[in-house]
């Protein structure tokens, strides 16, 4: 049978020193190879250049969204003279252009989460600015595409009949935008719609000037030498802001007259659920009754502070109610069965998603012009209502209509802060 030689413990010690040192010193490289290659994934200049890709993808982004709206400005200017349907390639155009800046507002929001690795945010913001500059490239072409129809199919004096007939159209539909600002006055405080307040005067000014663009467009048409495009075009942007002042005066309108028919129903279940979390806290342990019931406590506050305000402020009112009915439900979360949670989503859903949508309202009365960050939060105030007006389940609705009022507000806060800097 074969033996091992015996080997001496000085002879094994000259042998495993060395082995030691040399594993060792390895070790120690492969470490420090490891950290510097951390720190130049996750370190500031790593960091840096993120964040200044991000930057430039934010910038791009804001052009796309607002090609987007010029491209709504070109159909309008140009589907009366295509038997009223839109050109194909500026509808084509519409939808890529829809498409890329909505999957690029949700995949930046995503992106500039410091959880995600410096590297794969420059990824990231590189493949997104690649599909911006794409659909840019599709907005190009089908607008070169529909300058040259215009100016074989379409004479200026034709251009100019369209416009003439969007304006009458416009003043039509608006009928008398005063009427709905007296009423307003009449239901509730101007704070209540002070985003609209003077939305009327800007309608009629957006108006007036309209009409001043197509005068200059008249006078360009009987010259020859002179193209009266640019100046239907901005007769076009004139009655765009028209209709941004008209449509934010309704809105604000309905849902100031909602709020003020709907408030005492709120205030009614808000206390319902009030008593009911009573009767929850009478069945808690000594641990969890005390926390309970400080949060009825300030449910309770936040109700009679909500009240006094109700008469001239039901807007306002409104969300302080949706506001407590949060904090009690996630007072109550562990505390409820499942039952008593689907109750309590059904009863506080139609106050959440009113204040939802008056919140969006507000922030798009000032997103205008706005950068990156507040369209993103639009962006995902208007994806969550969504998602909270088709939700089956009232608990899902309820947690999306929270969602989004609270981006909605955030966004609000972005322009405002924003405009403020500038």
């Amino acid at each position: 049978m074969f033996e091992l030689p015996e080997i001496a413990p000085e002879d094994l010690l000259a042998w495993a020193v060395p082995a030691l040192v040399v594993f060792g010193a390895a070790a120690l490289v492969v470490v420090a190879i490891v950290l510097v290659v951390r720190v130049a994934r996750r370190g500031k200049g790593a960091r840096r250049r993120a964040r200044e890709a991000l930057d430039s993808l934010g910038v791009r982004l804001v052009e796309l969204d607002d090609q987007t709206e010029e491209l709504e400005l070109e159909i309008g200017m140009s589907s009366a003279l295509y038997d009223g349907r839109p050109p194909a390639s500026l509808r084509r155009a519409r939808l890529t252009a829809q498409h890329t800046r909505d999957d690029a507002f949700a995949a930046y929001r995503d992106a500039a989460d410091e959880g995600m690795l410096p590297s794969a945010q420059r990824r990231e913001a590189k493949r997104l600015t690649a599909g911006i500059d794409k659909a840019m490239e599709v907005i190009r072409g089908a607008r070169a595409d529909n300058e040259e129809w215009l100016r074989e199919h379409a004479s200026a004096d034709e251009q100019i009949d369209v416009a003439r007939r969007r304006i009458d159209e416009l003043e039509t539909r608006m009928g008398d935008p005063g009427a709905l600002r007296a009423e307003l006055d009449r239901i509730a405080d101007e704070s209540e719609w002070e985003d609209a307040a003077q939305a009327d005067d800007e309608a009629r000014a957006a108006i007036d000037e309209a009409r001043e663009h197509l005068r200059d467009a008249e006078d360009r048409a009987a010259d020859p030498s002179r193209s009266a495009r640019e100046s239907l075009r901005a007769c076009e942007k004139a009655l765009s802001r028209a209709e941004q002042a008209s449509r934010l005066l309704e809105e604000t309108h309905r849902l100031v007259k909602n709020a003020y028919l709907a408030v005492d129903d709120e205030r009614r279940a808000a206390e319902s659920a009030i008593r009911a979390a009573i009767g929850t806290q009478k069945t808690l342990d000594a641990e969890h009754a005390p926390r309970l019931a400080e949060a009825i406590r300030v449910a309770g506050v936040a109700l009679e502070s909500a009240g006094e305000i109700a008469g001239r402020r039901p807007v306002t009112a409104n969300e302080r109610i949706a506001r407590l009915r949060d904090r009690l439900d996630m007072a109550l979360a562990d505390a409820r069965t499942q039952q008593q949670r689907l109750r309590g989503a059904r009863s506080a859903l139609p106050g959440s998603l009113n204040a939802a949508r008056s919140a969006l309202a507000r922030a798009e009365a000032v997103i205008l012009d706005a950068e990156v960050d507040a369209r993103v939060r639009l962006d995902s105030a208007r994806r969550e209502l969504a998602f909270a007006r088709q939700a089956h389940d009232p608990i899902e609705a309820l947690d999306a209509s929270r969602r989004a009022r609270r981006d909605a507000e955030d966004a609000a806060v972005l322009a405002r802060f924003r405009k403020r800097r500038r």
